[in-house]
């Protein structure tokens, strides 16, 4: 919201560049990343496709550009897209290899999980006067592996001849920060201190998906359909990462030097 030039310059300016190189390039098939801030304050509890589209932050207004984009692009040329709207990607590769780590982090599950593993003194909590059940932001989270299988299937799907198409990835469960927060201490056995901020400017109430579309024309549903699964892949990824930095690195016996 303090920044919007750079999710215009990245997301409008940038995308256009690219959708213009992939025309010169004679790509003529694009599955694209986009959100459910599309969506802006839900009219509904679900959330389904046609759901008018009234962003309330320049993140989902710059996306929702790129669809609108994609829209005429496809009736001036031969060009078809399917637009996946991500709701809450969060969760780590099974392998335990892959994970979530921003400089700086923002999202709520890795800062809730380096709260617990003593990375942060607290984790701060945006709003507790939501007209949610208990005051806090609702939101859908969907695994990050189930949103890489939804793009294989979304690339075959346009293969086969499909039309162009906007599809929720999501679980259809809403969960408030209050829950996360519980479920992580639950799975790390660890207590999270808080400390209660006021509302982020941009931040709906609730965002809950209706993914039927993706199932009917993708088949795909997801593998991590509830919060303890998503986050014990999280938690186990996070932990490990610790571990090894923790751990001085051994080669055939022997400690590597490091400058």
């Amino acid at each position: 919201m303090s920044n919007p030039r750079k999710y215009f310059h990245n997301n409008v300016r940038n995308s256009l560049a690219f959708l213009d190189t992939l025309l010169a390039c004679g790509v003529d098939r694009l599955i694209f990343s986009s959100t459910c801030a599309v969506y802006g304050v839900p009219q509904t509890e679900a959330l389904d496709e046609d759901h008018p589209q009234s962003p309330v932050n320049p993140y989902g207004d710059s996306k929702l550009f790129i669809e609108k984009a994609c829209q005429w692009y496809e009736a001036a040329h031969d060009f078809r897209y399917v637009s996946l709207r991500y709701f809450n990607a969060a969760g780590a590769d099974l392998s335990g290899v892959i994970g979530e780590n921003h400089d700086p982090e923002t999202h709520l599950i890795p800062l809730a999980i380096g709260t617990a593993l003593g990375l942060h003194p607290e984790l701060r909590v945006y709003g507790t006067d939501f007209p949610t059940h208990d005051g806090t932001a609702v939101r859908d989270y969907v695994h990050v592996s189930d949103i890489a299988a939804a793009h294989v299937s979304a690339l075959q799907y346009l293969e086969a001849g499909g039309t162009s198409e906007r599809m929720n990835l999501g679980s259809g469960k809403g969960v408030s920060v209050r829950e996360v927060i519980q479920t992580v201490e639950r799975i790390s056995g660890a207590s999270i201190p808080t400390r209660e901020e006021q509302r982020r400017p941009g931040d709906p109430p609730a965002l809950v998906a209706s993914a039927k579309r993706a199932e009917k024309l993708l088949g795909w549903k997801p593998s991590f359909p509830d919060i303890e699964s998503i986050i014990s892949t999280a938690w186990k990824w996070s932990s490990a990462q610790l571990q090894r930095e923790a751990t001085p690195a051994l080669t055939y016996g022997k400690k590597l030097r490091t400058a």
